[in-house]
């Protein structure tokens, strides 16, 4: 079977729907999410190819295959992350200009900053006192580098 297109997430879809139906899932590292072309295993064991036609990426929940009575979606895999907690706007406004002097990706969750785990981040983290965690989290999305350059 060879998916060239998403057809929906299962988050748009009632519970009516996806209750009716039995689920296959396609576990992927968050990087694998960006990659239009690849080669998959659902957890039951089918193999899958993936090429997809729309320039974007997959996220967690994504629906590749469904009919009356099956569901293949996308579920990822925990990452390594550091979960960054500022206390105030000069803590946040810190960090944030000190990871993207880096060039470092980073995800948003209500008050909370994602980045994955490096262990200069976390001594930047420590040098500066601003709270964070080490954690093992699903993310719904890849971290993506945006390309940029200084010159």
């Amino acid at each position: 079977m060879i998916i060239e297109k998403v057809l929906t997430n299962i988050e748009s879809l009632g519970k009516d729907e996806v209750g009716k139906r039995h689920i296959e899932k396609i576990y992927m590292e968050s990087a694998d999410l960006v990659k239009r072309i690849q080669r998959v295993k659902t957890d039951h064991g089918k193999e899958i190819g993936i090429r997809l036609t729309d320039p974007r990426d997959l996220v967690a929940g994504d629906i590749l295959f469904m009919d009356d009575k099956n569901i293949i979606m996308v579920d990822v895999l925990s990452d390594d992350l550091i979960v960054i907690r500022p206390r105030s706007l000069k803590e946040m406004g810190t960090i944030a200009h000190q990871l993207g002097n880096r060039h470092l990706p980073a995800q948003f969750e209500e008050d909370e900053m994602l980045v994955q785990y490096d262990y200069l981040v976390e001594e930047l983290l420590k040098q500066l006192e601003i709270p964070y965690q080490r954690e093992e989290r699903k993310v719904k999305q890849a971290f993506r580098h945006i390309g940029h350059s200084h010159g």
